[in-house]
């Protein structure tokens, strides 16, 4: 009965590498990581987004079972990702 109600909650981590838009909307950017990622807050999103347009790598985690919708988003707003393990 245990194994029932007991649902495992996938991990999945993202490398976010580059964000390509000619005139990328940084407002949209900080919502997208926010609502997607597992563990981060519009106040960090905020900053990591400040990085990735900047050119640096961000780290990032989201459940996986958001990951099609959020993988969607990021291509949507030009940026490009790696998934990792």
């Amino acid at each position: 009965m245990f194994n029932a109600l007991y649902s495992q909650i996938i991990i999945m981590k993202l490398i976010l590498l580059s964000c390509n838009a000619q005139r990328p909307d940084r407002r949209a950017i900080v919502r997208c990581i926010a609502e997607i990622s597992s563990n981060i807050d519009e106040f960090l999103s905020n900053e990591l987004t400040d990085i990735l347009l900047e050119g640096d790598l961000v780290d990032i985690e989201m459940e996986d079972k958001n990951s099609g919708s959020a993988l969607r988003a990021l291509r949507k707003l030009s940026i490009d990702y790696k998934i990792t393990e």
